[in-house]
């Protein structure tokens, strides 16, 4: 009995010491992990401490090593010269001609641009030598006629048309006592015909009972006909009576303000700008040379800025074609080997005369 019951006792404490035993080894091993996980957490919070210092956000369950390269290799960084380098390959002759004039304009003073200005009217002066009104005329009257005719219609089909008109009506006189649908029809291919015969009735009709039918030489006599207005007067006065004055159409006004002479869109404005840039003595022919120019070369749609004589001193030069053969082909008139507009030129002029109207 007592052996048997020393096995028992002994069989206990063997299995209490191994049950005390397995505890001490899971506190170790427990203390272990806890340890290992301490020193994972402390690393995480150094990592997490110098991504703060250097400016990364990772998480700190996200590799460092991966996070980091991806966030270096962001596509905005790499898309951007590209895409500087797709738009330079787009328009590489086009771009620098525009943007060259820029900063010099952008900083140029009022004595800097009435210079450029002077310097272009030269220039313009020695490839047009010639320039000249382009409406067939031979006194005052017919000029203003002319002039008032070209409203809203070419220089060449006015011209195409007065001969008729001013054999039927040579004078003031006998315009004012025209038959209204006869003057009508005579000059019904200029366009808007029965407004301007309006006009033509009325300002002959002023002429004779106002002026002893005599066209006045002077712009606020002018401008109190029917249908003339400032830019009609210049034109009369510059060209018929030797009084300088600016013409400001539609031609002129668009060039000057591409030459960057003036921002102004009201013509009388232009004017005003564009008298204080040049003398007196320059501004009828100013006129006719920046129209001609207007008409052959820089065109409203399509300038020839490859074929133009002042096109180094154009702040809107690389808005046209810049090519030189391909800009040759784009010049009108006598600058492109076509006749020009009036049927009657000057002598000087190098270019051929117009044909008349068919069947005229």
């Amino acid at each position: 009995m007592r052996k048997a019951t020393t096995r028992k006792k002994s069989a206990a404490t063997a299995a209490t010491g191994t049950s005390a035993a397995k505890k001490t080894t899971a506190k170790k091993t427990t203390a272990k992990k806890t340890a290992a996980a301490t020193a994972v957490k402390k690393t995480t919070a150094k990592k997490t401490a110098a991504a703060k210092t250097t400016g990364e956000t990772a998480p700190a369950k996200t590799a460092p090593a991966e996070t980091a390269p991806a966030k270096k290799t962001a596509p905005a960084k790499k898309t951007a010269p590209a895409k500087k380098t797709a738009a330079a390959k787009k328009a590489p002759s086009k771009a620098p001609a525009k943007a060259a004039p820029a900063p010099a304009l952008k900083d140029e003073s009022r004595t800097a641009m009435v210079r450029r200005a002077r310097r272009m009217n030269r220039e313009l002066a020695e490839v047009y030598p010639y320039a000249h009104p382009e409406l067939d005329f031979r006194n005052s009257f017919e000029l203003l006629c002319a002039t008032v005719l070209s409203a809203q219609t070419t220089d060449l089909r006015v011209n195409q048309t007065t001969p008729a008109l001013f054999a039927a009506y040579p004078t003031p006189e006998d315009m004012a006592a025209a038959d209204p649908e006869r003057l009508e029809e005579l000059i019904r291919p200029t366009g808007f015909f029965r407004a301007k015969a309006k006009s033509l009735l009325g300002l002959s009709t002023a002429l004779r009972d106002r002026f002893d039918g005599e066209v006045p030489g002077r712009l606020e006599d002018l401008v109190t006909l029917p249908g003339v207005g400032r830019k009609t007067a210049n034109v009369v006065l510059g060209n018929a009576f030797g009084v300088p004055g600016i013409t400001v159409d539609t031609h002129f006004g668009r060039l000057v303000r591409r030459f960057r002479w003036t921002g102004q869109q009201d013509p009388e404005k232009v004017e005003a700008e564009i008298a204080e840039i040049f003398p007196k003595s320059e501004w009828t022919m100013l006129s006719h040379r920046v129209v001609f120019h207007g008409r052959r070369v820089c065109h409203s749609r399509k300038p020839a800025c490859g074929a133009c004589p002042i096109a180094h001193d154009c702040p809107s030069y690389g808005e046209g074609e810049l090519d030189p053969e391909k800009a040759k082909k784009l010049l009108k008139y006598e600058m492109g080997g076509q006749p020009g507009q009036r049927l009657r030129p000057p002598a000087d002029y190098p270019g051929q005369p117009a044909p008349p109207l068919a069947g005229r």
